[in-house]
């Protein structure tokens, strides 16, 4: 399961916007709201056509935590399907169960969300699921693993998701921790910080 290690305020710093959405993140960027390296402060260059699509396609992927190959491979499902290929390709990364797991509030970030399904704490169906790739379809029911339940990191889970808002394609329980997935997620439900139309530019060259 490859991922990324390399440090990631960084790359935050360097798109000049919230990547990893963490309260960490936040202070960071409003600290050093600059590029990082020696130059950083100075006015950043003006990108070309090129350079917006690739910087546009670069963000998706590490907003979701994905390589290049699976990223791409994603995109090519995407472009068979009949409909706007920018948004079905949204809608494959919001599908994810990592993502879901974070959508649900389950994890403060996707990173950690894509921990705890590798680490086997999540049941889809009353089945554990260990692929954070793995994608949900409507009427999936994700929960946690009732062993995990217990484990000190969940313990106060049900107190911290009172005032969650969940995204109106998945429904939660916040008694039991249960979501269920209602549809497939809407043009209003898509991370709203990506401009697809930019993606599909730059694998049409």
């Amino acid at each position: 399961m490859a991922r990324y290690l390399g440090p990631k305020m960084k790359r935050s710093r360097r798109y000049g916007q919230p990547l990893l959405f963490t309260a960490k993140e936040a202070k960071v960027l409003q600290r050093r709201g600059y590029p990082p390296g020696q130059h950083g402060p100075a006015k950043p260059p003006r990108l070309s056509g090129y350079g917006l699509q690739l910087r546009e396609k670069q963000k998706a992927r590490i907003i979701y935590g994905l390589l290049e190959r699976q990223f791409r491979k994603y995109y090519t499902e995407a472009l068979r399907q009949t409909g706007d290929t920018g948004e079905i390709l949204l809608q494959i990364l919001e599908r994810r169960l990592d993502n879901v797991v974070y959508r649900l509030g389950f994890a403060i970030s996707r990173a950690q969300a894509r921990q705890l399904v590798g680490h086997g704490h999540i049941f889809v169906n009353q089945h554990l699921v260990d692929i954070p790739s793995f994608r949900v379809r409507p009427g999936d029911v994700i929960q946690l693993r009732p062993q995990s339940a217990q484990k000190k990191i969940f313990i106060d889970l049900a107190k911290s998701l009172e005032n969650k808002e969940v995204v109106s394609w998945i429904q939660l329980d916040k008694i039991t921790l249960i979501g269920k997935i209602l549809s497939l997620p809407g043009q209003a439900d898509l991370e709203q910080s990506i401009k697809p139309q930019l993606i599909i530019e730059y694998y049409s060259r």
